[in-house]
């Protein structure tokens, strides 16, 4: 691959009277990645398999009407906050905010990944990359102040990248003109046993984590940081999904399974390891690196069979896994999390690299 290969672009549909463009980027082993204008999605990871044929490792949409719509935030770009802020409320400044509430786990509303028309409902401007050894797409969006409730003007730019080396790279930047929140996200539903039919529970998962922070009904977090040590949530060696995921606890019996944020072990800004899964039956891995200080593990607990997916799949109830490298969720409202406010004059950055083993 040389430096002037580009991704190759596709229609992924037309909204509003847009053409909305997809663009493929392949490396030399053979994975691709699809990527696309709107809302910055991931609509697509795939590896040859022991025939070469392409096995597909996330769910899917069947159709470009069904990403306009995307209830479960399937490969989502989710700004300007992704996860949850209680209430859709939060002070900065001495001056109160209201966003949308948009979800209401236990029947208690919050904003979730940016509220009713977040980032990932957003159409974005892509710029085509190609280098020496990897392809990539640099999409860029402009939130205006008041966007969704939120103070200032955001400039984002959300750039995947996909190396010869099987690395997968989702790189976040912004700036604002105000202070404001800021937690982008990268919301993939995997499962690497290619079969959307069959659940995530035989996959094994170690995350690099001793603590999570454990909810309220609403699926927000206590402001507790508690140790994972002798309870379910103890992912420190490896571990069937299933093992545990039924246990009478309470943070399970909450989030009807795993749906919480990790507090990583490194902290510290650099990129390091967060979570590493292994599918035994084919031996197909991969691991999850961030520079953020925690990991939401989400077991797709809420997936119903209801989405019209690739090949007539429906994703049933834990057939996708998420590991969403983020902030703390309603951290604005949790002064011992670390700050999730940008000011004018920083740069919000954030990346996240998902190395595949098949």
């Amino acid at each position: 691959m040389n430096e002037r290969s580009l991704p190759t672009a596709q229609i992924h549909g037309i909204l509003n009277g847009k053409q909305v463009q997809c663009y493929t980027l392949s490396n030399s082993q053979g994975m691709t990645a699809t990527v696309s204008e709107l809302g910055a999605h991931l609509t697509s990871v795939t590896i040859p398999g022991p025939d070469r044929k392409d096995i597909e490792l996330t769910l899917g949409h069947a159709n470009f009407e069904g990403w306009c719509n995307n209830g479960p935030s399937l490969g989502s770009t989710c700004g300007r906050f992704g996860n949850r802020i209680a209430h859709g409320e939060f002070s900065l400044n001495g001056k109160q905010y209201t966003l949308a509430t948009n979800n209401e786990p236990g029947g208690i509303p919050c904003h979730l990944h940016g509220g009713n028309e977040g980032f990932n409902r957003k159409i974005w401007k892509a710029t085509p990359l190609g280098e020496s050894k990897r392809q990539g797409v640099a999409f860029t969006l402009s939130s205006p102040d008041g966007d969704e409730g939120y103070p200032g003007k955001l400039d984002v730019t959300v750039t995947y990248w996909l190396s010869d080396d099987n690395e997968l790279i989702w790189q976040a930047k912004a700036t604002t003109d105000m202070a404001t929140p800021v937690n982008l996200v990268n919301h993939t539903y995997w499962n690497l046993s290619g079969d959307f039919n069959q659940a995530i529970t035989d996959h094994e998962i170690q995350i690099h984590a001793d603590h999570y922070l454990p909810t309220n009904p609403g699926m927000i977090p206590t402001g507790e940081i508690r140790s994972v040590k002798n309870t379910p949530m103890d992912f420190t060696q490896p571990k069937p999904i299933g093992k545990d995921i039924d246990t009478s606890y309470e943070s399970l019996n909450l989030g009807a399974g795993y749906d919480h944020c990790w507090v990583l072990n490194q902290c510290d800004g650099k990129l390091h390891t967060a979570a590493i899964v292994q599918h035994p039956a084919s031996g197909r891995r991969l691991e999850v690196l961030t520079d953020q200080p925690g990991v939401q593990f989400y077991t797709g607990n809420f997936l119903d069979g209801s989405v019209q997916g690739r090949n007539g799949n429906t994703f049933p109830k834990r057939t996708g896994l998420c590991l969403e490298t983020e902030g703390f969720p309603d951290a604005p409202n949790h002064p011992n999390f670390p700050s999730s406010i940008l000011h004018p004059g920083e740069t919000y950055q954030h990346t996240m690299v998902v190395k595949f083993q098949a």
